[in-house]
């Protein structure tokens, strides 16, 4: 009987590395955030950020920090297991050629066994708990101590010049905030709410704190749960332009959906984190054009830059086999199932026929899309509803935006202002909030040069639309959601405390 169960087994394996080798596989292995990675949202990627800044331990150094989360609209109180990342994905933020979309430098983040029965995985297989029974019972007060049943590590890998380097191994995630009698270092002991917007390293929890980790070669790492930091009316824009999202109780004189009627359908909901910071000096930077990117000039202020492109992504390998009462078994490449750069492109620009050849695809080969973004269908659709004269084509401004979608970030500013600190603007140079390259040109402190957590996306984005492609005027549009539901931090990593499942609400 266990010859019979090793050939079926060995006869399975074979025929699936043949439709691994096979063209087919090829184009079906891969799928994307919309639709197909809708049912995979592990490895769904909501939201990239880049930025300027000082790395934590040293305000001396000068870093590029890149964060990027995954799992959309992941529950706080979604006990008792909570999320984990996916032991079978690789996390990947790669540095990329600001104009051709080439990786140039890759960072993977590759995690333990979401589902192991011992040590050190696990401690006590046999309860039904995660957090707060292990060997003992009672409040995690430590990572990774004798209460946190479960913990999961990770491991980076650097990717450089064809040359792959392991920079970090078995580094400690936090534990989810289950609430204030398990994880009661996150939250304040009177209402049991996160507590969040750390001015200093020694400000944060120790949770967060003692899961940052400074790796040998300058870079820092930290990955767990984290609140979801993207703020939108997504409901409302989705409902066909709901008018709260431009109601303004009568008064356009600062822009339409500006004076905060809208409704965060983000509100109440934490992501998975992992982020990285790299000394600027060790980033292979370069040279671009961008839109944007000399403000001495008129907009759409074209203008020269130095510094890289990034985006995320998240592969799978091209088979899994999942034999009965026995491990999966994943074999071939890694193939790219979800990807992002820009906030906004493949959710508002891309149609559903593209979608999920976006995500199979990379930077690269974006030149094909930019048809969607010369024609956007969002300024048509505004235009129908609202009445708006929004120019639907032609939109040389967009393209350069959005092709290759990369986050675009000039590594020559100073740190940029962080949401919290003075003089900082949800809306970057459309809120006088600036930066002053190597070359003396004035860029946006925040998105599209580089993003920020609190940067409006949605408002830039939408104000861009309205104003372009010759701006002889701009015209603030917005989704009237000014900011986030929690404070942000000032220190990496930056994301703000996850919410507490038992006192979390998601009311308008």
């Amino acid at each position: 009987m266990k010859t019979t169960r090793r050939t079926l087994r060995n006869g399975i394996l074979f025929s699936m590395c043949m439709l691994a080798l096979s063209p087919l596989a090829s184009r079906a292995g891969g799928h994307g955030d919309a639709p197909l990675v809708k049912q995979d949202p592990q490895v769904d990627i909501t939201g990239v950020y880049a930025f300027v800044g000082t790395r934590y331990d040293d305000p001396a150094r000068k870093v590029l920090t890149v964060i990027a989360s995954v799992r959309p609209l992941s529950e706080p109180g979604d006990g008792v297991v909570y999320e984990r990342f996916a032991d079978d994905a690789l996390y990947s933020i790669h540095i990329a050629h600001p104009i051709s979309g080439h990786t140039l430098m890759r960072y993977d983040f590759a995690f333990s066994d979401a589902n192991p029965l011992s040590p050190p995985g696990l401690k006590n297989p046999n309860t039904a708990l995660s957090y707060g029974v292990g060997t003992e019972i009672g409040p995690i007060l430590a990572v990774g101590d004798a209460r946190q049943n479960y913990t999961q590590t990770y491991t980076v890998t650097r990717v450089a010049q064809k040359t792959s380097t392991v920079i970090g191994s078995d580094l400690l995630t936090p534990p989810p905030n289950v609430g204030l009698r398990t994880t009661p270092l996150y939250n304040d002991p009177a209402s049991g709410q996160a507590v969040s917007g750390a001015v200093a390293f020694t400000d944060l929890d120790t949770y967060t704190r003692t899961t940052v980790h400074s790796l040998p070669d300058g870079e820092a790492v930290f990955a767990g749960s984290r609140e979801d930091g993207f703020f939108a009316d997504m409901p409302g824009i989705s409902d066909l332009l709901d008018p709260r999202i431009i109601d303004n109780n009568g008064n356009t004189g600062d822009g339409f959906g500006q004076d905060g009627n809208g409704v965060d359908g983000f509100k109440g909901y934490n992501v998975l984190v992992y982020a990285i910071q790299i000394p600027v000096d060790s980033l292979p930077s370069k040279p671009y054009t961008a839109v944007f990117a000399d403000l001495a000039t008129p907009l759409p202020a074209t203008g020269l830059a130095t510094g890289v492109g990034v985006y995320a992504s998240v592969s799978r390998p091209r088979a899994t086999v999942r034999p009965r009462g026995e491990d999966p078994v994943s074999f071939g490449s890694w193939i790219t199932v979800s990807r992002m750069g820009n906030p906004l492109f493949n959710e508002l620009l891309v149609p559903l026929s593209g979608k999920d050849d976006y995500n199979r695809s990379s930077p690269r080969d974006d030149s094909a899309l930019a048809v969607y973004a010369e024609n956007p269908e969002i300024a048509a659709l505004i235009n129908l509803l609202l009445g708006t004269d929004f120019v639907t084509a032609g939109r040389t401004d967009l393209a350069a935006l959005y092709i290759p979608d990369l986050i675009r970030v000039d590594t020559t500013t100073p740190p940029v202002r962080l949401a919290g600190q003075i003089g900082f603007s949800r809306l970057g140079f459309l809120g006088g909030d600036t930066a002053t390259d190597g070359a003396g040109r004035v860029k946006s402190s925040g998105w599209p040069n580089g993003r920020r957590l609190g940067d409006d996306v949605v408002d830039i984005a939408l104000t861009a639309l309205a104003s372009g492609p010759a701006y002889s005027s701009v015209t603030l549009f917005g989704d009237n959601v000014a900011a986030n539901d929690q404070v942000f931090h000032q220190v990496f990593p930056y994301a703000a405390t996850p919410h507490a499942g038992p006192v979390n609400r998601k009311d308008p």
